[in-house]
């Protein structure tokens, strides 16, 4: 009797959770993002302007010191993937641009690339071991989730890849900032990292970095 009630109580839970889930979660940018994503648009708030991003037509500027430019299509940008588990951005490469060394906590990456060379490649957490191979047109390459990843151009001409994520807001640490576009001590940086102050120093000059 007892493992019978227990069963039926499973089921009138499995019931109730199944008809709780929403079709969609349109985020609401007016208000705080947190752990979960963005708290959900009132239905009668909903369009079909929601569902639509246009933005991944034309890049932003590209960044100078890198050469290239990410244009996102995250949950801030484009609220109807709020509570979905996916997003997208645009990856510009001019010649010799690179995304620097980087990690994304919260997704993994799938890069496919529309035009040019892209040597791209991640580090696995393990055993420290390289992935790397130089992409071409139509070639696509995945990137686990946390693992520090670049990509580089490596052709002759400009390159364009679309990138999408395991996540509506994947997270983004770029490891030369996190290192040196900060105000850590430049004696600890050297302590933890093994590099001459000198250097540190130099490097702070170029991404912003104090002390």
């Amino acid at each position: 009797m007892y493992f019978q009630a227990l069963f039926i109580f499973s089921l009138l839970i499995i019931s109730s959770s199944q008809a709780a889930v929403l079709d969609f979660c349109v985020g609401d940018l007016s208000l705080p993002d947190g752990p979960g994503g963005y708290a959900c648009k009132k239905p009668s708030k909903v369009t079909s302007d929601d569902f639509v991003f246009s933005g991944l037509a034309t890049p932003v500027k590209l960044i100078p010191l890198i050469k290239a430019a990410v244009t996102p299509a995250f949950a801030p940008q484009f609220p109807g993937l709020n509570g979905l588990g996916i997003s997208m951005a645009r990856l510009d490469l001019a010649i010799g641009g690179v995304i620097p060394m980087h990690t994304h906590p919260g997704a993994s990456e799938v890069l496919y690339v529309v035009q040019g060379e892209i040597c791209a490649g991640f580090i696995s957490s393990s055993d420290n071991k390289v992935f790397f191979k130089t992409l071409k047109q139509g070639d696509i390459m995945v990137f686990p989730q946390g693992l520090l990843h670049f990509q580089i151009n490596s052709g002759k001409t400009s390159a364009l890849a679309i990138v999408s994520f395991s996540s509506p807001t994947p997270g983004l640490q770029i490891t030369d900032f996190a290192l040196f576009a900060n105000d850590l001590p430049t004696e600890l940086v050297a302590a933890t990292t093994f590099l001459d102050a000198a250097l540190i120093k130099k490097l702070k000059g170029v991404l912003g970095g104090t002390n």
